[in-house]
């Protein structure tokens, strides 16, 4: 079994996460972007969600990396109909089947291709 230390893990993952996906960062001490994007919980820590487990099955030393690479695989995590790439791009949650984009995913996709398709999301 893999294990991620959670206090060792969450904050710099987190950031990275922030960044590489343009993710709006906590404003005011209320936080925007929850830890439930790769965990069930708000705060992080074991368990992981669907996407999470991808991200963790990617990971080979760059958490970067991984998040990319686990938006490349062009999976459903969640199988809620969308795109783990997609949902990443609409501002959902791509672990969490309740939280998936207002509109259909051809038009998100033809979006994220505009906007220059998964690379978008290469790590920087």
């Amino acid at each position: 079994m893999f294990f991620w230390p959670a206090a060792v893990a969450r904050p710099s993952y987190r950031l990275q996460a922030i960044n590489q996906f343009n993710l709006v960062a906590d404003s005011g001490g209320v936080r925007v972007v929850t830890c439930q994007y790769c965990h069930l919980s708000p705060n992080g820590g074991a368990f992981w969600n669907a996407f999470g487990d991808r991200v963790r099955s990617s990971f080979k030393g760059s958490i970067g990396e991984a998040l990319y690479q686990a938006l490349v695989a062009m999976e459903d995590s969640d199988g809620d109909g969308y795109a783990d790439v997609l949902e990443v791009f609409a501002g959902t949650l791509p672990g969490d089947a309740r939280s998936k984009p207002l509109v259909r995913a051809q038009f998100l996709w033809q979006a994220l291709e505009k906007a220059g398709g998964v690379d978008i999301y290469k790590p920087r």
